[in-house]
């Protein structure tokens, strides 16, 4: 099964997509280190004027070779849901990441966005 996702970063309309390997225990392990390394760089450089900008660039470059395996249909940028996805991973303004399943009212309604999905009561931490 392919399992695919969307993450999704707090002020920015992009929505990245990712239509394989977007479960938590692949998507988790890549996102958790890329965040502490992209929020220090931002930190020492005193920068924030562009970040969700900045954030979903280096997001989908990351991915890109992460998660597509030479493959790079695999990843998309949109400004809509997609009713395929599975979890939404939701970059918030205080710097952490939740997860979220989608449900059926999600995947009838996609424009619910996080609305339509539950929080992800998995192994592991949900908020970084």
């Amino acid at each position: 099964m392919p399992h695919p996702c969307h993450i999704v970063v707090a002020n920015n309309p992009a929505i990245i997509y990712a239509s394989r390997n977007g479960t938590p225990d692949r998507v988790l392990p890549i996102l958790k280190p890329f965040l502490d390394t992209f929020w220090q760089e931002r930190d020492l450089a005193g920068e924030d004027s562009e970040t969700p900008a900045c954030l979903v660039a280096q997001i989908i470059v990351r991915f890109g070779f992460e998660l597509c395996e030479d493959d790079f249909s695999n990843l998309r940028v949109g400004v809509s849901y997609n009713p395929k996805a599975e979890y939404l991973y939701w970059i918030s303004p205080q710097r952490d990441v939740s997860v979220w399943v989608t449900e059926s009212r999600y995947r009838k309604e996609p424009t619910m966005g996080l609305e339509g999905c539950r929080r992800w009561e998995g192994e592991g931490d949900q908020r970084l």
